[in-house]
């Protein structure tokens, strides 16, 4: 779901590692990852403790990377395809489908050892319970847009297992507070993604990919994300009346966040989709860095 990389193989690990990081948009965490910061602090009710945060950042990157990996590999003969996207890792030939698999594996592992890491210093069993689930729900997304339209809100609750992962593996419980979150975070994601897709209308189709704007066309499918960002929009207000450590503080970054989806919008035209990068990445990051950061302070000042 990337602009395209490099062709050139590298030569040495390191290149590689730096191409596999780069084809995967390694920096794309950034909208998931502040939102289970934010569940860990609200679960713990202030400071979680360094080990837990630390346990937290690692499998959410750990996960997040088998996820991205697994779409990569799956989705590579579909990139081929796709002009936007044929020269990706995989189908340029700058990396092998077997590097992506066995960092693919790496991350499992690490992924699996973190949850471990909850039930061996905390006592907390679910994430190792749960842990093999969760990699196999966010591998499984790119195989979604094979046969519905839906694959967005696939996306979005994959997403969406950021904040309540993260508020089981400190609380060992679950609350309203993590469910309004995921909600809210499956809403936003559905929204930008039907919003990124729009770029790929025309190859969709001819590729017999299903996605909301192949189906009903850009201008319509541009309809349909804002009423999904009106929706997390609502949710994004929620989450402060169920979460007590949430105030002002928190109310200021959700009205600047709700104030930045109505910028996304106004950027991104059914005639002219050229800044969907700027209305994808660098709104939607700022939106997920901007409510975790305010989030977190409220969480110590209300504490």
């Amino acid at each position: 779901m990337s602009q395209a990389t490099l062709s050139v193989v590298p030569a040495g690990a390191s290149s590689k590692l730096r191409l596999f990081a780069a084809d995967i948009k390694i920096s794309h965490t950034v909208f998931a990852l502040p939102w289970a910061v934010l569940a860990a602090f609200l679960a713990a009710g202030g400071w979680p403790g360094w080990g837990r945060v630390g346990l937290v950042v690692g499998c959410m990157v750990c996960a997040r990377t088998v996820a991205m990996a697994a779409n990569r590999l799956l989705d590579a003969r579909l990139d081929e395809l796709n002009p936007r996207t044929a020269r990706r890792a995989i189908p340029s030939g700058a990396l092998s489908p077997g590097f992506y698999g066995v960092a693919a594996g790496a991350c499992c592992v690490g992924f699996l050892f973190g949850c471990v890491g909850f039930l061996a210093f905390y006592g907390n069993p679910w994430p190792t319970y749960l842990g093999p689930l969760v990699l196999v729900f966010l591998s499984a997304y790119p195989l979604m847009k094979r046969f519905t339209r839906l694959c967005h809100y696939y996306l979005g609750l994959a997403l969406a297992l950021a904040p309540v992962c993260a508020w089981v593996a400190v609380a060992g419980s679950i609350g309203w507070p993590p469910v309004v979150m995921a909600g809210a975070v499956l809403l936003w994601t559905a929204g930008f993604d039907i919003i990124y897709a729009c770029q790929d209308c025309e190859s969709d189709r001819e590729t017999g990919v299903f996605s909301v704007p192949a189906k009903i066309g850009v201008g319509r499918a541009l309809w349909v994300a804002r009423l999904t960002h009106l929706a997390c929009a609502a949710l994004l207000i929620t989450i402060g009346l169920v979460t007590p450590l949430l105030g002002p503080i928190y109310y200021v970054g959700a009205g600047i966040a709700v104030a930045l989806l109505v910028t996304e919008h106004a950027l991104v035209r059914e005639n002219d989709l050229s800044k969907v990068g700027l209305a994808f990445f660098t709104i939607n990051g700022v939106i997920s860095v901007l409510l975790g950061t305010l989030g977190v302070i409220d969480v110590f000042v209300g504490s």
